[in-house]
């Protein structure tokens, strides 16, 4: 049994910032890689940042990037994500999952990883 955890979220003005976390336990590959994605109300959920089990790799969405930075500290099996220079699009439902790195950063291929947290909602708002 695999088990995601998010926290952090929050209401922020704009340019505000916010660091999410995702913590994991239970029987988790500790090779797979952990990626962040939101969902906006009405809207697809889309992908937002992807770190492989090691920490070499990352990968953004173009409208994050230099914004967001993901990171990981597998002593703590948690998975971070710090959001700086927010803005009102940004807002939306913050969820964290685990898979291999294709299916993570993949256009679509979300709908196939097994494992998600419930979620943390991020309001940017003035």
């Amino acid at each position: 049994q695999v088990q995601l955890a998010e926290s952090g979220g929050g209401l922020v003005q704009p340019g505000g910032s916010l660091r999410l976390s995702c913590a994991a336990s239970g029987s988790i590959d500790p090779y797979y890689t952990m990626g962040w994605f939101r969902q906006a109300p009405g809207k697809e959920r889309e992908f937002v940042a992807a770190i492989s089990w090691s920490g070499g790799s990352t990968d953004y969405a173009d409208s994050v990037k230099g914004r967001f930075t993901i990171s990981r500290d597998n002593a703590k099996n948690t998975v971070y994500l710090q959001m700086n220079n927010l803005k009102p699009e940004d807002t939306a439902v913050y969820s964290c999952s685990a898979g291999p790195w294709h299916l993570v950063v993949t256009p679509g291929y979300y709908r196939h990883l097994e494992h998600w947290g419930q979620g943390t909602l991020v309001t940017v708002s003035s």
